[in-house]
């Protein structure tokens, strides 16, 4: 890593700039309420000069909300928030075309990756963008004498705001944070449909494989479980659900799905895919009896769900069987493949979620900022959610774009729904 903390970007190879950008074109189509925001934002100006470090995936479509960012004024610094899931074209693009310096090369080492999570704080920011709280992390941890510059920040994905409820709930949160992930426009759509559809492109990508007929265990049943249990279920596979909550694996059983505890399904699974937000999800004593060619995957933020040291210490041996595919050989002559080294399996061998999906997800990350600007004196050292009505006029907006149209209350059904006299 020869980068230096005082380098303008870091990207592959800024030959690849005009293909980011076809590319990036072809995902505004589909974004039509971000395009209407960044419209907005360009006439009104309302984050002129503004320092944002953003720590997101770099993708077509995180290059549209760049671009809504720097229409409204902003001074952006771009890095990834996953070794993996950088689109170098894009980031090319993003350095070349449309203003944004960004630090991120697909598939980077660890000290690089950290290198450039260092530079995006380096920025000085006066908002953080996070997708699983790196930058925040190390805001709150080897670099707090930046705090001082620190207006507030946004958080995208639902590990990111754990791990900021439990750093709020010790104290030590010391600047207000927006959990995008906890609008319904986001985790409704984006984790259910968008992960849903994504993590299967990307094990079909990686693999090949035929899921109709085959058993796979989904572990959790959040949004991204529900999501990725229902299409699996759509490609005719059988699915198990593994749960530690008993609300959701009640929810799992009468949506249809078979429920039982991972020692169980890991017996009879081909594909395995977790979906939990935790660690260690899949270890040694499941791998211990898996049948001779299953799958692993994850599409958890980070890579902790799979226990690989535990699956590196079980096997004689591992090799590549294809790309984004690890061979493990195990006791048996089994044969248990990883893949994309256990991480997000729908950015390291995919393209992540639909545009179209993104755009509400990313529309919540604008209106959020935007949000959090106009009420900075009155906010605590709090994670807060996106306010309803944002919420509910991004969904409107999103309607709209898509040609749809649905009925309003009669004043007289207003009057009933306010009212607690008239009954039956």
């Amino acid at each position: 890593m020869t980068m230096t903390a005082a380098a303008s970007h870091d990207v592959k190879d800024l030959a690849l700039a005009s293909e980011g950008v076809r590319r990036i074109e072809w995902a505004e189509r589909t974004m039509p309420v971000l395009r209407t925001i960044r419209e907005r934002f360009e006439r009104e100006k309302p984050l002129d000069g503004l320092r944002i470090s953003a720590c997101l995936h770099v993708t077509t479509e995180t290059a549209n909300l760049m671009r809504t960012l720097v229409a409204g004024g902003a001074d952006v610094v771009l890095c990834a928030s996953n070794p993996l899931s950088t689109q170098d074209d894009v980031a090319a693009a993003l350095v070349e075309h449309y203003g944004t310096r960004v630090y991120a090369i697909n598939d980077e080492d660890n000290d690089t990756y950290y290198a450039h999570i260092l530079a995006a704080v380096e920025h000085k920011p006066q908002i953080t963008m996070d997708d699983g709280a790196d930058v925040v992390g190390i805001l709150h941890d080897t670099k707090r004498e930046y705090l001082e510059h620190i207006i507030g920040g946004t958080e995208e994905t639902t590990t990111g705001v754990i791990r900021l409820r439990a750093l709020q709930a010790e104290g030590k949160l010391a600047f207000p944070i927006v959990a995008v992930n906890d609008s319904m426009t986001k985790h409704m759509f984006d984790n259910r449909y968008g992960t849903g559809q994504s993590t299967l492109d990307g094990i079909i990508r990686a693999t090949n494989l035929l899921l109709a007929g085959k058993n796979v265990v989904v572990a959790g049943y959040g949004w991204c479980g529900r999501g990725l249990a229902t299409r699996a279920k759509g490609h005719g596979a059988n699915v198990i659900v593994t749960e530690v909550d008993p609300l959701r694996a009640l929810e799992a059983a009468m949506d249809g799905f078979q429920v039982m505890p991972m020692a169980d399904a890991a017996k009879v699974g081909h594909v395995f895919c977790t979906a939990t937000g935790n660690k260690h999800v899949l270890r040694r004593e499941h791998f211990e009896v898996m049948r001779d060619g299953a799958v692993l995957a994850n599409t958890g933020h980070f890579n902790v769900e799979i226990d690989i040291p535990a699956l590196d210490a079980l096997s004689s041996g591992h090799r590549e069987a294809r790309q984004h595919v690890e061979e493990y050989s195990l006791s048996g002559d089994r044969k248990v493949f990883l893949l994309a080294d256990g991480r997000l399996i729908n950015l390291a061998a995919a393209e992540g979620h639909p545009a179209s999906v993104m755009d509400m997800s990313f529309a919540n990350q604008a209106l959020g900022l935007e949000w959090l600007l106009a009420n900075r004196e009155s906010l605590d050292n709090d994670v807060y959610t996106v306010p309803a009505e944002i919420d509910a006029e991004i969904a409107r907006l999103k309607l709209e774009a898509e040609g749809f149209t649905i009925d309003e209350l009669t004043p007289e059904q207003q009057h009933y729904l306010a009212s607690w006299n008239e009954g039956t």
